[in-house]
């Protein structure tokens, strides 16, 4: 794998584009790997020696047009993601087909791969926090990146999340909660109180990092090696991205089988927002959205370290 910074991007590129100041990548005619524009500020600082702390903060990218151009199209390509997503997990449920959580994945899965080619050429396509934090851990981004990324998917998330309370009626989003995360919820007992039902909270976090690790390893891994998006093309990697996502969301939700339990999120924007547009029992368990994701990319970013490069082979058409 190649282990050089890539500005940020999910390099789905590779495929001999000319230069695209949007794409922030130069396709440059010969053997190697695509250098991103973005990584010309590394190249200058190389040439002055700069200590390893300033080249893992980047302190220099909170001034740079072009990262915060790309965290516009977080903001808005993480909206469109969380507002679709949601409105697919209500549609699923209400809609009281007899396999919903099939029908509700395969849609994300192809909802996902849409937004990831719509998203790529102009910020590299993360839309998640858990994306971002492997390519943190894994070098591929600088400190401040991942910071200005995470927040622009915060806010794109809340900004979805918003739109779809705007659309859907009182009942609807009380039933539904927004299409929200959550450990457990509320339940009428035999009694007429409520009770709370759902999944242990240590369940829930091994869950979570299971999840997250396996679509790491599954399918961004491949998105981070530009070599691999030269062999197979840009399209397929976000396909493949899409229908591991998809196939995780289905396990999740179908393996357990616990009622108030709403399966892996997968995307801790994704399950902020509705916590914050809506509150209530999303709170509750909310921290496992977050740390799972964080040890689940940590895991994932050690087994990269660990794998020699030798043992990385590319794949041949």
């Amino acid at each position: 794998m190649d282990r050089r910074r890539e500005g940020g991007a999910i390099n789905y590129g590779g495929t001999g584009d000319e230069e695209n100041q949007y794409a922030g990548e130069i396709e440059v005619p010969v053997k190697t790997t695509p250098m991103p524009l973005m990584c010309n500020s590394y190249k200058d600082q190389d040439k002055q020696n700069p200590s390893r702390l300033n080249k893992i903060l980047g302190l220099e990218e909170l001034l740079s047009p072009m990262v915060w151009r790309a965290s516009v199209a977080e903001v808005v390509g993480t909206a469109v993601l969380v507002f679709a997503i949601d409105t697919i997990v209500i549609a699923s449920v209400q809609t009281e087909t007899k396999t919903p959580n099939l029908v509700m994945s395969t849609l994300i899965a192809i909802v996902v791969t849409i937004i990831l080619l719509a998203t790529f050429p102009v910020s590299g396509g993360h839309i998640n926090p858990t994306v971002t934090f492997a390519a943190l851990f894994c070098g591929l981004i600088s400190v401040s990146r991942a910071v200005i990324y995470i927040l622009a998917q915060c806010i794109g998330a809340i900004l979805g999340a918003l739109a779809l309370k705007a659309v859907v009626n009182s009942n609807i989003e009380r039933s539904y909660s927004l299409g929200g995360c959550h450990v457990t919820s509320l339940a009428q007992g035999p009694d007429g109180h409520d009770i709370e039902i759902g999944m242990e909270l240590s369940q829930a976090l091994w869950m979570e990092i299971i999840c997250v690790f396996v679509f790491l390893y599954s399918s961004v891994w491949m998105a981070f090696d530009p070599r691999q998006v030269q062999r197979i093309g840009r399209v397929t990697v976000c396909f493949i991205v899409g229908i591991v996502l998809g196939l995780l969301v289905f396990l999740s939700t179908t393996l357990t089988g616990i009622e108030g339990y709403s399966g892996a999120g997968l995307h801790p924007a994704r399950c902020l927002a509705p916590a914050i547009v809506r509150g209530g029992h999303l709170w509750n368990g909310q921290w496992v959205f977050w740390v799972g994701p964080i040890i689940g990319s940590m895991a994932f970013a050690l087994y990269v370290v660990v794998v020699p490069r030798q043992h990385f082979h590319v794949i041949e058409k």
